[in-house]
């Protein structure tokens, strides 16, 4: 039987899949909507809005793990699976994940008969992520800039000045207000790095260009900016890990080729 490919969307309301042919010929097309499909999560259009602080909002990353497995089910149903040859995937931006040692450890050692949530709903150090919408950063933004010599100086640095939703100013209010939360990060990702580290069975480095969007990266140098992280904290880099250009790729994990043995 011909290969199948499978692409991957991780938006805010839902995860969508469709599976291609070599020709790219649509075979299937599935979602899982957060609301409908884990109404246990509470969320409203996929978020949840803090009632003490209402422009913070956040999505449960458990709601992510959970959304996955439904979807892997859904794909085994109709028989699918065996048939996948290489996965690729999208993510909304700027939302980030926070991993735990524990989770990083777990990440790696994956055990086939066990559900991706039951394994990872406890490595993380914050259980909900700030994502794109959220925008409760405003005393970060005006510190990131003011950090540099202004807005100007440091769009120069990461090409845009500070805004609500970058990954930099949210890293620095978790650093200011969850300062144990912080301390138990072993590694950051964002929402798309995030989906490829499920499937390849570690935590992989953030996508370049996805990274130009955290008001941390050094355009010119493609690198993180060793000021900027110094703001937050000396181990910042070490949580962000290396980026990744665009065409990176990574083995998938043994977990979904037993997982499909097995079943």
């Amino acid at each position: 039987m011909e290969p199948l490919f499978l692409g991957l969307d991780l938006s805010t309301q839902k995860l969508k899949a469709v599976i291609v042919t070599e020709r790219l010929d649509v075979v299937n097309e599935l979602s899982v909507d957060f609301d409908k499909d884990l109404p246990e999560f509470g969320t409203t259009n996929g978020v949840h809005v803090s009632r003490n602080e209402p422009k913070r909002i956040t999505s449960p990353v458990r709601m992510w793990l959970k959304a996955v497995d439904l979807l892997l089910d859904k794909l085994e149903k109709r028989g699918l699976v065996g048939r996948i040859a290489a996965i690729g995937g999208c993510a909304q931006q700027h939302g980030t994940i926070y991993w735990s040692q524990i989770g990083t450890h777990s990440l790696t050692n994956l055990k086939p008969d066990v559900s991706l949530e039951e394994q990872l709903s406890s490595g993380f150090s914050i259980q909900d992520s700030p994502i794109w919408m959220d925008s409760s950063t405003c005393f970060e933004c005006k510190e990131f800039e003011d950090f540099v010599g202004g807005p100007e100086i440091l769009s120069k640095i990461t090409g845009s000045r500070a805004y609500y939703r970058f990954s930099g100013p949210q890293i620095l209010k978790l650093f200011q207000q969850q300062r144990d939360a912080y301390r138990a990060t072993a590694r950051i990702s964002l929402i798309s790095s995030f989906l490829c580290s499920l499937f390849a069975g570690k935590v992989v480095g953030i996508d370049l260009s996805d990274g130009s969007g955290m008001n941390l990266l050094d355009l010119r140098s493609k690198k993180w900016s060793k000021k900027l992280a110094g703001l937050i904290g000396d181990d910042l880099e070490e949580k962000l890990g290396d980026l990744k250009d665009n065409g990176s790729n990574w083995k998938i994990s043994d977990y979904y080729v037993e997982i499909r043995l097995q079943s």
